[in-house]
């Protein structure tokens, strides 16, 4: 060691490597990689949430105020921020909705958190507050926050579900939510099987079309294509629907082999006995009573011509995942070669129509039954705002899927966080340890919501978190505590009981998970205090200017 050697971590790690520890370089650091994501996720929280404009590496634009796409398009590079947009993403993977609070909830935690630190408590015991703390407050949603009567609800009826969808569609198209939550309502219903915990969100499909404006939204019980008919059947009522993965098309044989042909009347016969049998695969495919007939490949020559004189409608899908929703969406079979179909292989389609909207040609097939499959068509002037508009369904349609296992609903707009917040404030009261501390700043941060949602409506936050706090420490008509008092962005006044006047809930379920995943990554980042980065693999970036 004597003779000039490194010792210690150095001798152990490669060159380049990197090593930070302690309070300042470790914990404090993470801390402020969090905070700063969560500042950023912060404006865009509520209805007046800001769009970001961002720019992904393949230079695509994103217009939008959703938290889940921002943070999977910045490509967050420290590892303590990548926490944070975990959890986001396990947020929006389990119910849909309130990525946005989690990564701001979980950057306002770290934040309170560091205060602590320097006040001198050690990050061990603010986890174990900040854990005591997450219990109550399940504990409180569940029993005490929960709206009365919400446990029991219709899954079928669809003013119902509208009601309990309006307040995830606020956040997204605000002032539009009435209307889009009974046109989602309409379309989860329409394919909700009979034991409602086993919808599929990817039954609810969306068709994006230019032109047109928010108002031509509608529902389609069935699917909607964006392509035209191959032939010129364009119409078709109580049709059976035969589905083939090969190439309506003269087969090719297994082998390779040679024909040789010695004269012209040798090559007409040979042309002629290919022509009987497609002919043949047709008069088969028209046996059967089939009517529509779609293709994962293409349509030969011949084939459509028979298909033309037999006035069979032929549709070609390039895709194969639409393919399989179109043998859901009729409950037909996919057939690999080409023959009669078998009855039970056949599908059914009430309708299927080729119908002109905008400027585009789309294929609808309607289902007057309950269909398996539903579209919801989405209008907009631009791509970005149909983009942003597809993203609202999506939350609504995930709304539906959290509804199906805990229909329970909590007083919305910053309500329910300045209930829980005046409770746990009273909890630290009576905790004896050093975590009442951090119990009491994780009070403090659930004033984020209100304070958010006041701030982004141009109110005065302040203001609004002592009416609200004055609010809830009043009695109602019937001598309970008013727990229902939320934030009003309209601006005026500064509270307002959102499901009084509006019917406006949130969901229990999305609180729940919100609250736990964003504890579960303010304690994750906490219990770390060594930062252990080796040198990066490969040769300069391409930024660099080694690279050439």
């Amino acid at each position: 060691m004597s003779a000039g050697l490194p010792y210690g971590l150095q001798a152990m790690l490669k060159d380049g490597h990197k090593h930070l520890s302690g309070l300042d370089e470790a914990v404090v650091k993470n801390i402020e990689a969090c905070r700063e994501l969560s500042k950023i996720a912060r404006t865009s929280l509520g209805p007046n949430g800001m769009n970001k404009m961002v720019i992904n590496h393949l230079e695509k634009l994103f217009v939008t105020s959703d938290a889940a796409v921002i943070m999977r398009e910045l490509e967050v590079a420290h590892p303590a921020a990548r926490v944070a947009v975990m959890a986001a993403e396990a947020q929006e993977r389990e119910v849909g909705d309130g990525t946005n609070f989690v990564v701001s909830f979980a950057g306002e935690l770290l934040g309170l958190a560091e205060e602590l630190i320097r006040d001198g408590l050690h990050p061990s015991e603010i986890r174990d507050g900040y854990q005591k703390a997450l219990e109550k407050c399940l504990e409180w949603l569940k029993e005490e926050l929960a709206i009365e009567g919400s446990e029991t609800m219709n899954l079928r009826d669809k003013e119902e579900v509208a009601k309990r969808l309006k307040g995830t569609l606020s956040s997204k198209q605000n002032g539009y939510e009435e209307q889009l939550a009974n046109i989602v309502a309409e379309a989860c219903i329409d394919v909700c099987p009979k034991n409602a915990k086993n919808f599929n969100v990817e039954d609810v499909r969306t068709a994006k079309i230019v032109g047109g404006n928010i108002n031509d939204v509608k529902t389609i019980h069935g699917m909607v294509i964006r392509r035209n008919v191959e032939g010129s059947v364009r119409h078709c009522e109580n049709a059976k629907v035969a589905v083939f993965g090969c190439a309506v098309d003269t087969q090719a044989t297994e082998t390779k082999g040679t024909v040789l042909i010695q004269s012209g009347k040798e090559l007409e016969e040979y042309s002629k006995g290919e022509e009987q049998q497609v002919e043949k695969y047709i008069d088969e495919i028209d046996e059967s009573g089939c009517k529509v007939v779609f293709t994962g490949q293409s349509f030969g020559d011949l084939a459509l011509h028979f298909l033309e004189r037999k006035k069979i409608m032929a549709v070609k899908i390039p895709s194969k995942f639409e393919l399989r929703r179109i043998c859901k969406a009729t409950n037909s079979t996919t057939l690999i070669k080409l023959g009669k179909p078998k009855p039970d292989e056949l599908g059914y389609a009430s309708k299927i129509d080729v119908v002109e909207i905008g400027d585009a040609k789309v294929l609808v097939l309607k289902q007057d039954d309950a269909s398996r499959v539903s579209t919801i068509i989405l209008r907009g002037a631009t791509a970005n705002a149909m983009d942003d508009l597809e993203r609202a369904m999506d939350d609504g349609v995930n709304a539906y899927k959290a509804l199906t296992r805990d229909s329970r609903a909590v007083p919305a707009g910053g309500a329910t966080e300045i209930a829980l917040a005046k409770r746990l404030s009273d909890y630290a009261k009576t905790q004896t340890g050093l975590d009442q501390y951090a119990i009491q700043k994780f009070a403090q941060a659930l004033e984020l919501v209100p304070r958010t949602l006041a701030e982004n409506a141009g109110l005065d936050a302040t203001s609004v978190i002592a009416s609200l706090y004055a609010a809830h420490s009043s009695s109602n008509e019937n001598n309970s505590i008013n727990n229902r008092m939320g934030v009003d962005v309209s601006g005026d006044q500064e509270t307002i009981d959102l499901f009084e006047t509006s019917g406006i809930v949130d969901l229990l379920e999305v609180k729940h998970w919100a609250l736990k995943l964003a504890v579960d990554a303010a304690r994750t980042v906490l219990r770390v205090d060594q930062i252990i980065m080796s040198k990066q693999a490969g040769g300069p970036g391409p930024n660099d200017p080694r690279a050439g």
